[in-house]
């Protein structure tokens, strides 16, 4: 598992054997099972997390107290709520695991040490973060764009993993259709 985060992190700069044992050292393996909640809304995020197995949802509710899917995150992926980690306030969104998850934590003390010790960290840091906002703008619920059928088609073709490993009703929310329409776009399509 530390192998995954490292060849992950590797992608994004050169890092040597001493820096590559420091933060094997720093990273804790951690389970969230299926349907708990990782993190929750109202709470200040306090460590970044590394998913190496399974599947993690953000979702929010909306002023009508309805649950909203903005987006999913699969494998190999950083997770942390940016804005309220780096402004240290509390986050607005949950963080929900839909499949039983595994995950590298490294809290906000070892980021920092891991900052002031390794002197390409920041930049590595940053390239992953520039990465993730880009591909986090792809994910977001394309609830703006196309009909229901061409939504779910483009989650499709943009991630063709992850279609059978979501329950229906994340993923009606998510493209923001009902459950029964959900059903017959599929019928239809296949």
């Amino acid at each position: 598992m530390m192998e995954q985060l490292i060849n992950y992190l590797l992608h994004f700069g050169h890092l040597n054997q001493q820096q590559i044992a420091l933060i094997k050292s720093k990273g804790v393996v951690k389970t969230t099972k299926k349907d708990a909640y990782y993190h929750e809304a109202g709470k200040t995020p306090r460590e970044v997390i590394f998913l190496t197995t399974g599947i993690m949802r953000v979702c929010y509710y909306n002023n009508k107290g309805d649950e909203i899917t903005k987006y999913f995150i699969d494998e190999n992926n950083f997770i942390v709520d940016v804005h309220s980690y780096n402004q240290n306030i509390p986050s607005t969104e949950y963080i929900q695991a839909v499949t039983d998850c595994e995950y590298i934590v490294l809290s906000k003390a070892d980021m920092e040490e891991l900052s002031m010790t390794i002197i390409t960290w920041d930049v590595i840091v940053a390239k992953i973060t520039a990465k993730s906002l880009a591909e986090k703008v792809n994910r977001i619920s394309p609830m703006m764009a196309e009909d229901a059928t061409e939504r779910y088609r483009m989650f499709l073709n943009n991630f063709p993993k992850l279609a059978n490993r979501i329950p229906l009703s994340y993923l009606a929310s998510y493209l923001g259709i009902t459950q029964s329409s959900l059903s017959r776009i599929r019928r239809n399509i296949r």
